[in-house]
């Protein structure tokens, strides 16, 4: 990717970051999210019904706004993998990500030679359709581009010190759900118990330079990741904010007839 990458350039300086889950496949409500004053998309190939070419129009609306678009593919999957960086993405965060090798097999597919050995077509939308840009493309994409895993299981919860060691990862996004199962308390994602693992968590992948966040649903949410140390924060899902807006609007209205 030889454009600029906004996020990267917000987490190398050490802000703080927000953004959001995509799923809704429209490059209209990626242009329409990433006016709100956002740092990052992530469009989301795993539980959204986006295809690739939807998908990099979408890439294209938020980079208009200045704003990052990151690429969720299905998995640990190298020709998903592929596609999402050569059409744009900043940067990836992989789901389900349970150990240290699968780590490494992302770095793997993301990464050109010697670091490594992510497949190379000059004629894409990273490397500005020419094989003119190539050089450039290799000189600047191993850098430029973010890696990003989502710990949602037991096995890469327990796991997480590990990750912490790996060079190239930069962002690791920790699934409270997951860590409440693991802890014991199912569900329970006030759990106090719960909230002081997160902060340890948090601590640990500062120290090691590593960025680190989770999801958030409110404005409590965010002050206490904040307060945590996270400092890349997931805010909630477009479909989500989209739906409970009108909902709110709606409920409102009840109460007043009843009153």
């Amino acid at each position: 990717m030889i454009r600029e990458n906004f996020l990267k350039k917000k987490l190398d300086a050490g802000n703080v970051v927000i953004g959001t889950w995509s799923i809704i496949p429209s490059p209209v409500v990626a242009d329409i999210i990433s006016q709100s004053g956002l740092d990052f998309v992530i469009i989301d190939n795993e539980h959204g019904p986006i295809s690739f070419e939807t998908a990099q129009e979408m890439m294209m609306a938020c980079e208009l706004n200045g704003v990052s678009p990151l690429y969720r593919p299905p998995g640990v999957i190298e020709a998903d993998i592929l596609k999402g960086l050569d059409i744009g993405a900043h940067g990836l965060q992989v789901p389900n990500v349970e150990s240290a090798s699968q780590v490494k097999s992302i770095i793997d597919f993301s990464k050109f030679p010697p670091l490594g050995n992510r497949g190379f077509s000059p004629f894409v939308r990273a490397s500005g359709y020419s094989n003119k840009n190539s050089e450039e493309q290799f000189a600047k994409a191993n850098d430029n581009v973010l890696v990003g895993v989502n710990i949602e299981g037991e096995k890469g919860i327990k796991n997480f010190e590990a990750f912490l060691e790996i060079e190239n990862l930069d962002i690791i996004f920790i699934g409270t759900f997951d860590l409440s199962k693991v802890l014991g308390t199912p569900g329970d994602v006030e759990n106090p118990m719960l909230l002081k693992e997160l902060e340890k968590m948090t601590k640990k992948a500062r120290a090691a330079g590593k960025n680190i966040g989770t999801i958030t649903t409110s404005n409590e949410s965010i002050k206490r990741c904040k307060d945590f140390g996270m400092n890349y924060l997931v805010h909630y899902v477009d479909c989500e904010m989209l739906r409970k807006s009108y909902a709110d609007a709606v409920g409102i209205l009840n109460e007043l007839k009843n009153v």
